[in-house]
């Protein structure tokens, strides 16, 4: 039978609204997801294992630089983006895209705050380190040792040489970005016995901010907090260090 004229349609409009629920609670495990269409604020995520030039299994959680490098250029452009939030939970991973994701929010012109949570080790230091104030979570860690080459090495001068200038750009940009002294950072990346199977530092929560690493303990509302604070100050015309 043919509908009757003026009935309204909302069968297709309900069964939409049904999936898209659906789609929700198994991406989510949850109803509705609050919106951020209105915040002066974005919020970058960095976690799993940072990719670089290779792509890695698929089977691994990864952060890939070319996702993030667009939406740091992004943030900076757009006019209602007033202050960037980066949030770590990373193991690491390529030394080259993570120097240059960290570059790129030390040279941003608004006001960031980077939040580590339950880990930042290895490359994800000097992401940390990057913004203008870092905070880390009282349980999170992070792991600091010198920089390894994967796939075939030629056992060469020329190869420890390039290795060993890699490394230096690192503690550069750490030691720039932060608070902790040169010689501390490589004390703490060349100390043995702290790691069973590796030489370095697993640094935790308090110690991070001890020894200069990261400005302070805390979670996400202090980090908030101040990233509105330095906004403000942003827009008084402070420069931010």
């Amino acid at each position: 039978m043919s509908e009757k004229p003026g009935q309204p349609e909302t069968q297709p409009n309900q069964d939409e609204k049904k999936s898209s629920l659906v789609e929700k609670i198994q991406e989510l495990g949850q109803t509705n997801v609050p919106e951020m269409e209105a915040s002066n604020i974005h919020c970058l995520v960095v976690i799993g294992q940072i990719e670089g030039h290779m792509q890695l299994p698929p089977q691994n959680k990864t952060t890939k630089y070319e996702h993030i490098i667009p939406q740091l250029v992004a943030a900076e452009q757009n006019s209602k983006i007033e202050g960037l939030l980066i949030i770590l939970n990373t193991v690491g991973g390529d030394v080259e895209a993570g120097l240059a994701i960290s570059e790129m929010i030390a040279s941003m012109s608004k006001p960031s705050v980077t939040l580590v949570l339950g880990g930042g080790h290895s490359i994800g230091v000097p992401i940390a380190t990057a913004s203008h104030y870092s905070f880390i979570a009282e349980t999170a860690t992070m792991t600091i040792h010198p920089i390894r080459l994967t796939g075939l090495v030629i056992g060469v001068p020329q190869t420890f040489e390039y290795l060993d200038k890699m490394q230096e750009r690192v503690i550069k940009f750490v030691t720039a970005h932060s608070e902790i002294s040169e010689d501390k950072f490589k004390e703490l990346m060349f100390s043995k016995g702290n790691l069973t199977r590796d030489i370095g530092t697993n640094v935790i929560g308090s110690d991070a901010v001890s020894y200069g690493l990261i400005n302070e303990v805390g979670g996400i509302g202090q980090a908030m907090k101040k990233l509105n604070q330095l906004i403000e100050e942003y827009k008084q015309g402070e420069i931010l260090q």
